[in-house]
């Protein structure tokens, strides 16, 4: 397996003014994603978690160091598009991304402006809705659908520039549960069938818990990496640094601190109400 993006030694600061001073936020940073991963990044306020994303498809471009995607240096100017076309952004608020009064005119504003015949973006268009469950809404007005609707037609606004990533920065920070439902569904059929590397930026930990890895940064240094069973089990180096674990683990590790002795890889809900039944039976 590929390697999707990396970093190497990154360094970031964000330039001051004539009364402030540069804020740094990455000084000797790196890491790697590897091709069709899911991966997400948590981190408090200000650990760097979206500064990081904006490198992932060279918005911000390194002040040190090495950002690589696809294995293209997000440096080079001649490569910028083709990293653009490689790495698609999702943001918070969707209506920041519909551009259109329609939702199919919408999802074909990317294509169009690329070039891409009327054809192909009509095939790329009804693929890409088909793909996050939006395709009967396609000629709905996106103003009159619902948050998460929204958010699923700026999804199909990404791949249908067939991008080989997604990078989502907090992409259900302004939903309701049912819209941070579909998000997440929607999140992971493309990587699971599709094999879209998805690098997902949250503070919600049942989110980050159905990635295959998660990255904890903690004042522009990687605080913790692993899969989710391993990050969260470490909940006292979590609660360090201002972030919880899912609400299972947090359970069990209160019952912990009152002297039982659970295991603290406890995701889901089944495997936290078979933990407690092994302890304490009916």
């Amino acid at each position: 397996m590929g390697t999707a993006i990396q970093v190497e030694n990154l360094a970031y600061k964000y330039p001051g003014s004539d009364d402030s001073p540069e804020v740094p936020v990455f000084e000797d940073l790196s890491l790697s994603i590897e091709e069709g991963s899911f991966v997400a990044i948590l981190g408090g306020n200000g650990c760097g978690k979206s500064t990081l994303a904006k490198h992932f498809n060279a918005i911000l471009l390194p002040c040190g160091g090495k950002a690589y995607v696809c294995g293209m240096d997000t440096a080079d100017e001649e490569k910028l598009i083709s990293i653009r076309r490689n790495v698609g952004m999702v943001f918070q608020n969707p209506d920041n991304q519909i551009v259109a009064n329609v939702v199919e005119e919408d999802v074909a504003f990317g294509p169009e402006n690329l070039g891409v015949a009327a054809p192909m973006i009509r095939q790329r268009v009804d693929k890409a809705l088909k793909q996050v469950g939006m395709y009967e809404y396609r000629e709905h007005a996106p103003h009159l659908l619902s948050g998460g609707q929204k958010q699923r037609v700026a999804i199909a606004g990404v791949i249908v520039m067939e991008p080989r990533c997604i990078v989502l920065d907090e992409p259900t920070a302004m939903l309701d549960p049912k819209g941070r439902k579909e998000v997440m569904q929607t999140i992971l059929k493309l990587n699971k069938e599709k094999n879209i590397t998805v690098v997902l930026i949250t503070h919600h930990m049942d989110e980050a818990a159905m990635a295959q890895r998660v990255i904890v940064l903690d004042q522009g240094k990687v605080a913790a990496d692993g899969t989710p069973r391993e990050v969260f089990s470490q909940v006292e180096l979590l609660h360090s640094i201002r972030l919880g674990a899912p609400e299972t683990v947090e359970l069990c590790h209160a019952l912990n601190q009152e002297g039982f002795a659970l295991p603290l890889d406890t995701l889901t809900v089944e495997e936290c109400a078979q933990t407690l039944y092994n302890q304490f039976g009916e």
